[in-house]
């Protein structure tokens, strides 16, 4: 509903443009006089039902309470009643922050900043001096979201998982150590995606693995297609000692990734370019013919290593082959995950390390909520690799 530009006009009349938005100012009484007036309607509505149960409660003065925006510190007259029943709903007893300003705490500690830079942005932009306790205690609360979010049911069939690991500094038992956070990213039968979980650990194995896919699986899953890793030790045999028909497929980009880390600066986009025969073959012969070539090729003859490395993962590569075009589009172009670890990494990087395990989830949780909220359609290579996989899984391939 537009506001009448004579009612404009009246709020307006005599006022320092410069002054409306600053401490104090329009806004901030236009705030203080909604918010008593919506009060006061909310303490005659409850009178009124009271009233109509055959109570004699009635108006009883006011209290003041100073209460916290996302733009400044509000001093609110709040209306009494004499019996004492009157909880309001907008602030609530004990409540001293309008949840619009606890959203913008968590989007800023989503985006990485430290409680003491949160504390110092307020008070620089809003004038509002807020303690450390306060904003720990607001970001606190994530938590049990966090944990429901965890143990939330999952869907029946997932087409396409891709696994992987990013390393975040955890302080532990008076220890700054190094651990792995473990991320699942799916993609749904109608091309959106969807993270799975966060799991994190210090050292990764068989038993870690087989406890991530059993939690999944009660969690509801009953069948995961395609399973893209990252050659994590253990991880295959997990994933196939609980779900038996599911593929495993090693992440061909983390594989050219690996590579890299064997060549020089000026020599890798010669190599990648390269590596492209390997990969893009039309079956596993010729990818392994293509590997050969490599590896005899001045390439593969100055750095060995990397045709080492393809060797060692090569049970793994050959499934990609299999796959039609669509399906391995899909598979290749891991955009999706790397955009979210390239978020992931720089929230970390400004931390530099938690406090706890807790700290860690809390931040990465809040990450990841932020970034999906921005999945709004499926991939263009989903258009194609749907048919594919409909053909390639027939009834496994569950749309519903």
């Amino acid at each position: 509903m537009a506001i009448e530009n004579e009612i404009l006009d009246q709020l307006l009349a005599g006022r320092d443009p410069q002054d409306l938005f600053a401490k104090d100012g329009l806004v901030d009484e236009l705030k203080k006089a909604l918010s008593e007036r919506i009060l006061n309607t909310e303490l005659d509505e409850h009178l009124g039902d009271e009233r109509a149960g055959g109570s004699s409660n009635h108006r009883n003065g006011s209290s003041k309470k100073s209460v916290l925006t996302g733009t400044s510190k509000v001093t609110l007259d709040i209306p009494r009643d004499r019996a004492g029943t009157f909880d309001p709903k907008l602030i609530a007893k004990y409540q001293r922050r309008f949840p619009e300003f606890d959203d913008k705490i968590i989007s800023m500690y989503a985006r990485g900043m430290s409680v003491r830079e949160i504390r110092g942005h307020l008070e620089e932009l809003y004038g509002i001096d807020v303690s450390p306790d306060l904003i720990s205690a607001v970001t606190d609360a994530v938590l049990e979201e966090v944990a429901e979010w965890q143990n939330r049911p999952l869907d029946a069939c997932y087409p396409l998982v891709f696994f992987d690991a990013i390393r975040v500094k955890i302080r532990d038992e008076g220890f700054v150590r190094n651990k792995a956070v473990y991320i699942a990213l799916a993609v749904l039968p109608d091309g959106t995606k969807e993270i799975l979980g966060i799991w994190i650990e210090q050292t990764e194995g068989a038993k870690f693995w087989l406890r991530v896919m059993n939690e999944i699986k009660n969690r509801g899953v009953a069948d995961i297609l395609i399973a893209v890793v990252d050659g994590l030790k253990g991880f295959p045999e997990a994933i196939n000692a609980t779900f038996p028909q599911t593929i495993v497929q090693t992440c061909i980009v983390h594989l050219i990734r690996h590579s890299m880390n064997f060549a020089s600066w000026k020599d890798r986009r010669d190599v990648a370019k390269a590596l492209k025969a390997v990969y893009r073959a039309t079956d596993a012969t010729a990818g392994l013919a293509a590997l050969d070539d490599f590896e005899s090729g001045p390439w593969g003859e100055k750095y060995p290593a990397i045709a080492l490395s393809w060797r060692r993962n090569w049970d793994l590569v050959i499934p990609f082959f299999a796959f039609p075009e669509g399906v391995r589009k899909m598979i290749y172009t891991t955009n999706a995950i790397e955009a979210l670890n390239s978020k992931l990494r720089r929230a970390v990087r400004i931390r530099g390390h938690f406090p706890s395990d807790d700290a860690a989830s809390k931040l990465l949780y809040l990450v990841l909520n932020q970034t999906s909220n921005g999945w709004k359609s499926p991939p263009r290579e989903w258009f194609q690799a749907k048919t594919q996989f409909a053909v390639l899984f027939g009834e496994r391939f569950v749309t519903q």
